[in-house]
């Protein structure tokens, strides 16, 4: 007698479809994302991977598991506070609620007093102008790269672009800004060397060919020794007296100093050493949304407005919304930990390491982003074995540590305590997942 294939068996297209886990999950989820997952899970079945009356457990599972983002939330233990790979500032609760409440209609760009066509980000533009009183007037756009380019090619197309040759910055992923002016038809024009540039450098290369003057803060990276470099403050003079605009790229959007951080430039101490514009980012210390940030002389920031470039890099509702409940809301996620108290920072560690048996150690936290490099930030970590960091990543939740010098470390300081105990039950799932290999292992 023929054996009866249990494919056969494998529940209809249909039927999966009217079950109720997958018609609630169609509310959330797209149709044609819904039949793709029903799809996979019926081939599996077809493939023998999975037997047929496994079929709906299995997709009930996937469908609850689904998202409409592939994008997960991660517990960023690194110690690292503005992490590039985890997205960089996290939000304030301020700027999540401005984000809900901009992803429907807003009055972006209509006076709904008269209805007539308003000014776009003017609320956002305000904010910072009210946090940073020495500029005259400000402009956001979608990025810090945006900015920069906007800057050159309205200033400098053309022309040459004079900055340092110790200024020649290239940050992660091979990003050059060099290559980044130059896409704008600017012509770079490099002085002095590596480690020393001098005053009567820049002097020597001004000329009617001259856009602008560009002063870039070094990301990532320190140069010590035999150096020197122009301070602001002399640049300006020069620039003034030969009527080109001083560009000052910080990059990491500290608008005022922070004593924690001094060697790391702000905007209002640029502003008033004479910089004519200064670019930001806000997803950096600022620990706001991803956005360009220019601040500085009304007549110039409003001649980078008008230019044709400005429309293609402006900033989006949802960005400036964030951007101005950062700069009126509360304290920010960046800053936080940022200014962590690291007695209660050890209390929380010894908290966690007594409940799972493990050591303490001390450990330097980072500003990260390209800000203040080489500062350490003292704190405390737990230390795990090496072979707990990829279920760590891999959990719900994902949890990312360090792995350094053989260990898994756990550092609190850019975790919110109210998830302290997600920490402590993800570090236990993860050695319960070895526990039980070992355990397989040696029987």
């Amino acid at each position: 007698m023929d054996q009866i294939d249990p494919r056969r068996f494998i529940p209809r297209t249909n039927d999966l479809l009217a079950l109720a886990a997958v018609r609630e999950a169609a509310r959330r989820l797209g149709g044609h994302v819904i039949r793709e997952l029903v799809r996979d899970v019926q081939d599996q079945a077809r493939r023998g991977e999975l037997a047929p009356d496994l079929v709906e457990p299995t997709l009930t599972a996937a469908v609850n598991a689904r998202r409409a983002t592939t994008l997960r939330p991660v517990l960023n233990a690194t110690g690292v506070i503005v992490h590039t790979n985890l997205g960089r500032a996290p939000l304030s609760d301020a700027a999540k609620e401005a984000l809900v409440a901009a992803s429907g209609y807003v009055d972006v760009e209509i006076d709904l007093q008269d209805g007539s066509r308003s000014s776009r980000g003017a609320g956002a533009r305000a904010a910072l102008l009210a946090a940073c009183p020495a500029a005259e007037a400000a402009l956001v756009v979608n990025n810090g790269a945006a900015a920069l380019v906007l800057a050159t090619t309205a200033l400098a197309a053309g022309k040459d672009v004079v900055l340092s040759r110790g200024e020649l910055v290239e940050i992660g992923a091979g990003f050059r800004l060099t290559d980044l002016m130059e896409s704008t038809g600017a012509v770079l024009r490099e002085v002095g060397t590596t480690n020393r540039t001098h005053l009567a450098d820049y002097a020597d290369a001004l000329g009617p060919q001259t856009g602008c003057v560009l002063k870039v803060h070094p990301s990532n990276f320190r140069v010590d020794g035999f150096t020197s470099a122009v301070p602001l403050t002399e640049l300006s003079r020069l620039t003034v007296s030969g009527g080109v605009p001083l560009v000052a790229d910080l990059g990491s959007g500290l608008l005022t100093h922070d004593p924690l951080l001094p060697d790391e430039p702000d905007v209002t101490s640029a502003l008033l050493a004479g910089a004519d514009v200064v670019i930001a980012s806000g997803d950096k210390l600022l620990g706001g949304p991803q956005a360009g940030l220019l601040l500085g002389r009304k007549e110039i920031i409003e001649r980078l407005a008008r230019h044709p470039l400005a429309r293609a890099v402006r900033a989006d509702k949802l960005a400036l919304a964030a951007l101005e409940a950062t700069l009126t809301g509360g304290a920010t996620p960046v800053s936080q930990a940022l200014h962590a108290d690291v007695e209660e920072l050890r209390r929380r560690t010894d908290r966690l390491a007594a409940a799972l048996g493990v050591p303490v150690v001390a450990h330097d936290g980072r500003v990260g982003g390209g800000g203040a490099p080489g500062v350490p930030l003292p704190g405390w970590a737990l230390r795990l074995p090496e072979r707990l960091a990829g279920p760590l990543r891999t959990g719900t939740p994902a949890v990312l540590p360090r792995v350094h010098d053989g260990a898994c470390l756990i550092d609190l300081r850019c975790v919110p305590a109210a998830d302290d105990d997600r920490i402590l039950d993800a570090v236990r799932h993860a050695q319960s997942h070895f526990a039980a290999a070992d355990a397989g292992g040696a029987a």
